[in-house]
C-alpha cells in the first residue's frame, strides 16, 4: 500500500491534501461531499475578532480558465466560530489550520491569543494580503516594517504552530522569508490570489464596486508554480503550494518542485469532492510506477 504522508516540518500528516482557506467555508459545507477525515488539514474562511460584512455584490465573477472575487474577507467572527462551529471539528481528528485577519496589528495578536486557549486549534494561518487601515489601507505584505511587526507579535501571542501566507505581492521575497525564518514562523503558504481585473461591456462600467478582485483557478498554475519554486529556493521553512490546482497532476507539480503538502481552493467551487479524486490519483501515479512513499517524490524536480 502506498504512504501518502508527509512531514510538514515536525507535522505529520496524513497526506498532502489541504483544504485552503475561503472555498471550504468552515469545514461542514464540504462535509456534504467528502469525508474531511480523509484530508490532511482543514483551513476554515478567515475570520476575524467580530463580524465582517465583506463587499456588496456582485461578487464572484467566472472569467476564462478561472474566477474573480471580490468577497472582501466577509465572516462570521471568531466568537460564533468556536461557538457554532468548533464542536463540529471536535468529531474529527484531522488538523484544523484557522485563517485569521485583522484591520491592524493589534487585532491579529488579539486573535492569536484567543486561539492559543483553543487547543483543538493546530495552527493560524496569517492572510497579509488584507488592507491595513492604520497605513491608508496598504496591503501589510507591502510593508516591510509593519510586516515584521506583525509577525513577531503574533509568534509571541501564540504558542503552536504558524503559518505565513504568502500571496503574489510582496515587497520582497527574499528579506520577507527573512524576516519569517528569523521571527520563528514555522510554515509557509503559497500564494494567494492574484490582483485582477474585469469590466462590464454592455454598461460600461467595471463588474465590481472596488474594481480590483482576486484572480484564482486554473490559469494562474504557471504562476503560483514559479513562485512556490522561488519560495523552495530561499528557504529552509516548509511550504504548503497552492494555486491553479484542479487534478492530481497540478498537485504533483507542486509536491516534485518541493511543497510539502498542497491547498484546494477554487477547484472545491468546481469540483466539491476534488480532495478525493486527487489524492486518489496521486495514489494510482505511485503505485503504478513502484513508488512506495510520497516522500520520496518531493522536491525531485529542482
Amino acid at each position: 500500500m502506498v504512504d501518502l504522508s508527509v512531514r510538514v516540518g515536525d507535522l505529520r500528516l496524513k497526506n498532502p491534501v489541504v483544504l485552503a482557506s475561503g472555498t471550504c467555508g468552515y469545514g461542514r459545507e464540504l462535509a456534504k461531499f467528502i469525508n474531511l477525515k480523509m484530508v490532511g488539514a482543514i483551513t476554515v474562511k478567515g475570520l476575524s475578532m467580530e463580524p465582517w460584512q465583506g463587499n456588496p455584490p456582485p461578487r464572484i465573477h467566472e472569467v476564462y480558465a478561472g474566477i474573480l472575487n471580490s468577497i472582501g474577507l466577509e465572516n462570521k467572527g471568531l466568537e460564533s466560530f468556536l461557538r457554532e462551529d468548533l464542536p463540529f471539528f471536535e468529531t474529527i481528528e484531522t488538523p484544523l489550520f484557522v485563517n485569521i485577519w485583522g484591520k491592524n496589528v493589534k487585532e491579529y495578536v488579539l486573535l492569536a491569543r484567543n486561539l492559543d486557549a483553543v487547543e483543538r486549534v493546530t495552527a493560524i494561518e496569517l492572510n497579509l494580503s488584507c488592507p491595513n487601515v492604520e497605513k491608508g489601507g496598504v496591503s501589510f505584505a507591502l510593508q516591510e516594517k509593519v510586516f515584521e511587526e506583525l509577525v513577531g507579535r503574533v509568534r509571541h501571542s501564540f504558542t503552536r504552530k504558524i503559518i505565513v501566507k504568502l500571496g503574489p505581492q510582496i515587497f520582497d521575497l527574499e528579506k520577507a522569508i527573512q524576516i519569517l525564518e528569523r521571527e520563528g514562523i514555522d510554515f509557509v503558504s503559497a500564494t494567494n490570489s492574484f490582483p485582477g481585473l474585469a469590466v462590464n461591456v454592455d454598461e460600461q462600467r467595471f463588474v465590481f464596486s472596488r474594481k480590483v478582485a482576486g484572480f484564482s483557478g486554473p490559469a494562474i498554475k504557471p504562476l503560483a508554480l514559479k513562485l512556490v519554486y522561488d519560495i523552495v529556493s530561499v528557504t529552509r521553512l516548509p511550504v504548503i503550494g497552492m494555486g491553479g490546482i484542479v487534478c492530481w497532476r497540478d498537485a504533483l507539480e507542486f509536491l516534485l518542485i518541493g511543497a510539502r503538502a498542497i491547498g484546494l481552493g477554487t477547484v472545491n467551487l468546481i469540483y466539491p469532492d476534488a480532495a478525493q479524486r486527487i489524492l486518489k490519483g496521486i495514489e494510482e501515479y505511485l503505485d503504478q510506477k513502484g513508488i512506495s512513499s510520497l516522500e520520496a517524490i518531493i522536491g525531485k524536480v529542482r
